[in-house]
């Protein structure tokens, strides 16, 4: 026979168990949850610098899907190609540290919808100091 002591007790387990889950976190050592902390931590601490523009067309408006081509100063080939979205904007990470950057556009296949092909003004030369942000725009003509 159950008593109502036990029976209460029987009634208030699963709830029991819902609470052990919950704080069963704050009762472990704080040197593992630090330790596990400190390794996510490590993947998310990795140094870089970012590269963020807008491409413009010949009436300054921002301008969608060109490939923007980014290489160092010393290199001959692009080593990252990035497109323009919706609002003409392009953003890449790159390796943290000083260095210059050329950026261009490839625009092989893009014409305005009069069928005139675009040209880029100039390239644009990017100096990343260490682990910043860098704004920079390219600029399109007929």
């Amino acid at each position: 026979m159950i008593t109502p002591d036990l029976r209460s007790t029987l009634a208030r387990l699963p709830r029991l168990g819902l609470c052990i889950l919950v704080l069963l976190p704050a009762f472990t050592s704080p040197d593992r949850l630090l330790a596990a902390q400190k390794s996510k931590d490590k993947d998310k601490e990795k140094a870089y610098a970012l590269i963020v523009g807008t491409v413009w067309g010949p009436d300054n408006r921002p301008v969608y899907g060109v490939p923007v081509l980014i290489r160092r100063a010393k290199d001959k080939k692009p080593k990252w190609q990035v497109y323009s979205d919706h609002h003409g904007e392009f953003a890449q990470r790159l390796p943290a540290g000083e260095s210059d950057y050329i950026l261009t556009a490839d625009l092989k296949h893009v014409k305005t919808a009069d069928g005139k092909p675009l040209h880029l003004a100039q390239e644009v030369r990017v100096h990343i100091y260490g682990e910043e942000r860098e704004d920079t725009g390219l600029h399109l003509t007929y």
